[in-house]
């Protein structure tokens, strides 16, 4: 809250009415962009901690200014942007003078994820997403109790796809032990920076365990994305939960035994606990499996009464039944000339280089977007013409 900034408008991006206007000034470039009853700065000033550009609201209503919470990991400085408002409640922006993988940048300010935070955190939001070309599959929660045998289905799609899966690195804020390696083993964080990042939105799901936190970031579970591996979770049910309330677009697969006199059994041929481990493993199994099949959190249920068999539907629910073989594709940012202009058609972002004889033209279309913030929105299809 407070008095309006000084704005100086220089031109109208582009000259198209979009809403968006650029103020330049050495070292402080902003965009302002006006949807509604709102204007958005973005730029000026980055943020000490983690050097990303700031955001500002503009309320015409009231005259005043004031700072959301913003989520995600967002863009650092750049020589200069363009945006546009496009449906879903979202900011496209456009970094001139940026390698690929950081030219485009969706902030979210009236998504479905947007408002659901504003309710939780009683404050105003946004959210940053970074934009990446093509698609990618979609990570895969698998839930069940101990003994049910899902780690053993798990090490099974990895042995016969080891390109095409692949595990999130968690973090953790306990010390790292003998031959654990950082950002390997775990990522080990420092506890009131992960606090922090836990209340930023950037973790899918977190738990306090004798003093220390664990949890898994959206980050890393995208970066297993951008590798061109599909991600697989393996956490209970609760972890289940908070993924779910999240932005990540994932499949829910909960893993059931046959009968809990079956569980019981494998609990007992591993022969590696206590009587009073075994009777709290069962009683916890048993309230698991009650809520992961009447919470409607998982959409694929998987009886595993004989291991084979639950294997092959396991991979005919995935797609997998007739594959033999996949690699695993990179996905791709988008190469953009440093001196060039935007604009837009319909679903379309028409970049062009300015400043030499041959200019090439790159087309944005963004009619397929999916995914969101705070992590990746993917869909982006490219189209290059030389001319």
């Amino acid at each position: 809250m407070g008095e309006a900034p000084a704005i100086s408008v220089d031109h109208l991006e582009n000259g198209h009415s979009n809403g968006v206007y650029v103020k330049s000034e050495p070292k402080n470039i902003e965009i302002s962009v006006e949807i509604g009853d709102r204007t958005f700065m973005i730029g000026g000033n980055h943020e000490r901690n983690n050097f990303s550009i700031g955001v500002q609201i503009h309320d015409k209503n009231s005259n005043n200014w004031f700072s959301p919470i913003v989520l995600g990991t967002g863009p650092k400085p750049s020589q200069g942007y363009s945006a546009f408002v496009l449906e879903q409640g979202r900011i496209l922006v456009i970094k001139k003078g940026s390698p690929r993988n950081e030219s485009i940048w969706f902030l979210e300010v009236d998504s479905p994820y947007v408002r659901e935070q504003k309710k939780l955190l009683r404050k105003e939001v946004v959210a940053w997403s970074k934009g990446v070309r093509g698609n990618a599959e979609k990570p895969i929660v698998i839930s069940g109790p101990s003994g049910v045998g899902k780690g053993t289905l798990i090490s099974m799609l990895m042995k016969e796809f080891p390109s095409m899966f692949g595990f999130s690195v968690s973090h953790t804020t306990r010390s790292p032990r003998s031959m654990e390696r950082d950002g390997v083993h775990y990522h080990f964080a420092d506890k009131k920076v992960m606090e922090k990042e836990i209340k930023d939105g950037k973790f899918l799901e977190f738990a306090s365990v004798h003093g220390n936190l664990y949890g898994t970031s959206i980050e890393s579970v995208e970066a297993v994305t951008d590798s061109g591996k599909r991600c697989i979770l393996d956490i209970d049910v609760q972890g289940a939960r908070s993924v779910r309330a999240s932005s990540l677009d994932a499949i829910f697969i909960f893993v059931c035994p046959p009968s809990m006199k079956e569980l019981e059994d494998r609990l007992r041929a591993r022969g590696t606990e206590t009587e009073e481990q075994i009777q709290k493993r069962l009683r916890n199994a048993e309230a698991e499996i009650k809520e992961g099949i009447s919470s409607g959190i998982f959409g694929l249920i998987l009886y595993n009464d004989n291991l084979e068999e639950c294997y092959k539907k396991l991979k005919k629910l995935l797609g997998l039944d007739e594959v033999t073989s996949v690699n695993g594709v990179e996905i791709e940012g988008i190469n953009l000339p440093t001196e060039h202009t935007v604009s837009k058609m319909e679903d379309k972002i028409i970049i062009q280089e300015t400043g030499k004889e041959t200019r090439n033209k790159i087309v944005l279309d963004i009619s397929s977007l999916n995914g969101g913030a705070p992590g990746r929105t993917r869909g982006i299809l490219v189209d290059a013409i030389k001319f």
